[in-house]
């Protein structure tokens, strides 16, 4: 099975069921006494990345979304094609992309999907490395850690 899209019903199909045994990790994690289930995201790279665009969408039990390296990728039939999902997340984003990503370009593939995101212009993070598909590990460090404390809290 394809894991990148295709217009094919067995790349509908794996994303559904991701999308479902994603929402199964939530279900668990409700269990637990010991997570703070209002406290939790989605952090996707690459894929992940581009994986943002729907598992957010769907899933609204969390808080917060993180993509580094991420953007539209490949187009899909409707029930999985990601721009059709990107204007339903709502939650604060933070993208971190890189300008010479030869996996996703800046001007096709990443801004489409940060405009047309559905969070609020206020909660909508982009921050662009000089590099191609890697952002510095100190760097996502940083800004990841600094939007969580922002939209979460820092850690007690």
């Amino acid at each position: 099975m394809p894991s990148y899209p295709t217009q094919s019903h067995q790349f509908s199909e794996r994303l559904i069921k991701q999308v479902k045994d994603f929402s199964r990790s939530i279900d668990y994690l409700e269990t637990r006494s010991d997570i703070d289930n209002r406290k939790l995201g989605f952090y996707g790279h690459s894929w992940g990345g581009a994986m943002g665009a729907i598992i957010p969408a769907i899933e609204e039990r969390l808080a917060v979304n993180i993509l580094v390296t991420g953007g539209f990728w490949g187009r899909a039939y409707p029930e999985a094609e990601a721009i059709n999902y990107a204007s339903r997340v709502k939650n604060p984003v933070l993208m971190l992309n890189a300008r010479y990503d030869n996996y996703f370009s800046l001007e096709k593939q990443v801004m489409p999907l940060f405009n047309l995101l559905g969070t609020p212009v206020k909660d909508k993070h982009l921050c662009l490395y000089e590099t191609d598909h890697y952002v510095s590990k100190s760097a996502m460090i940083k800004e990841t850690l600094n939007f969580l404390d922002r939209y979460l809290g820092p850690v007690k």
